[in-house]
């Protein structure tokens, strides 16, 4: 029997890169649960030519000292567990709105950090493309609404731009909100 199909996204489910830290050290003190937006980026409509000049080529998933940033608490034994059960693929975007992060810079980064925090996925389940609706998972964890569409089991990485939804919205959509790593564990291991 075939394995069901996993989607996980990387960026604030697997891993919450740099990009807060920059938009914090160009703008200074940021409060993102009151952003309105999807987009991270939109705080700095107007100075995006401003930005670029200094960040478009930083590596987001690295720290100051090059190494990689510690990727979120339990994720790295969850997902090996749910690659034992699973057929795990990591779905990403690594174009920016606005190209405020240079793409092909990005995708190299992405694939890199993927591959030294998850070696045991064939990197040929890493898939880099903006719309995750394109492909149909059995389950889908991501912190977009829109990104699990096309997914039967929806689970909802609490972040910003999602945190408001209430536990009716989210129910009509028949997605499950899960904080952590750990409540990724107690829904499907």
């Amino acid at each position: 029997m075939d394995k069901k199909t996993i989607m996980i996204d990387m960026d604030e489910v697997i891993v919450v890169g740099n990009f807060s830290n920059y938009l914090i050290e160009f703008l200074g003190k940021v409060d993102f649960d009151k952003l309105h937006s999807q987009y991270r980026q939109d705080l700095i409509k107007g100075k995006e030519e401003e930005f670029k000049t200094i960040y478009k080529y930083k590596n987001l998933y690295k720290n100051n000292n090059g190494d990689y940033i510690e990727p979120l608490p339990n994720c790295i034994e969850v997902i090996k567990e749910l690659n034992e059960k699973y057929d795990v693929y990591i779905a990403t975007t690594y174009i920016w709105k606005e190209d405020v992060i240079d793409a092909a810079t990005n995708l190299k980064n992405k694939f890199e950090y993927l591959h030294y925090w998850l070696p045991f996925i064939d990197t040929n389940n890493f898939i880099f493309m903006t719309d995750k609706t394109k492909i149909k998972y059995d389950i889908g964890i991501d912190d977009r609404v829109s990104n699990l569409e096309n997914c039967d089991k929806k689970l909802l990485f609490t972040e910003f731009r999602n945190k408001k939804l209430t536990d009716n919205e989210l129910k009509a959509k028949g997605i499950v909100r899960v904080n952590n790593w750990l409540d990724v564990k107690e829904e499907l291991i």
